[in-house]
């Protein structure tokens, strides 16, 4: 997605979030239309109906056709074709939110849940925010490194007195694995989501 394309999608949105521009657009699709039968379907005067598909037209969504003292409208299948490739991957839809501190959301349940001396206040009840706190202490585990059971229970007590609770956890969302009492990190793409 590139950065010119943001502008674009908007400005999509924007026009169909208005209810008379999305039903011009779905009786466009059917078949081409003259001005005065879309004011009368959609009971709008022929001005306010002229203003919509202005909005529609600047954005290449239609096309007019003159024929006499009557304009054709249809719809440009084209380019709504075009804009569902902008759309189209999973990947393409993630790039809108580039420039976005994702880490914003981390920094904040970090900063309600460890206290001035960076020990945990609580193990959150949230799903989500206890995978911050977990992913939080799985950073503090070099992942070329074993660690035994008394040895990991040793560092997480550092943060909290559950270390048994917080080893599970770990251990549940992949974020280490473990072997007959020894335990190590795992990488981040086999850690389980929130």
């Amino acid at each position: 997605m590139t950065a010119d394309s943001l502008p674009i999608l908007l400005d999509f949105f924007r026009a169909l979030a208005n209810e008379s521009r999305l039903k011009l657009v779905g009786l466009l699709a059917a078949r081409e239309r003259s001005g005065q039968e879309l004011a009368a379907l959609l009971t709008l005067s022929e001005p306010t109906v002229s203003h919509h598909l202005a909005l529609l037209k600047t954005l290449g969504l239609v096309r007019q056709r003159p024929d006499g003292n009557t304009h054709w409208w249809s719809l440009d299948i084209d380019a709504l074709v075009a804009l569902n490739r902008r759309l189209s991957s999973r990947a393409e839809i993630v790039a809108l939110a580039d420039g976005v501190a994702l880490d914003a959301w981390d920094r904040r349940v970090l900063d309600n849940f460890l206290g001035p001396d960076g020990r945990l206040k609580e193990i959150p009840a949230s799903r989500k925010k206890r995978w911050v706190i977990l992913r939080f202490l799985a950073e503090r585990f070099a992942t070329d490194q074993r660690y035994a059971e008394a040895e990991l229970n040793e560092i997480l007590k550092r943060y909290h007195e559950d270390s048994a609770t917080l080893r599970r956890e770990l251990v549940g969302y992949r974020m280490m694995a473990r072997d007959r009492g020894v335990y190590w990190r795992l990488p981040e793409d086999q850690w389980l989501p929130a």
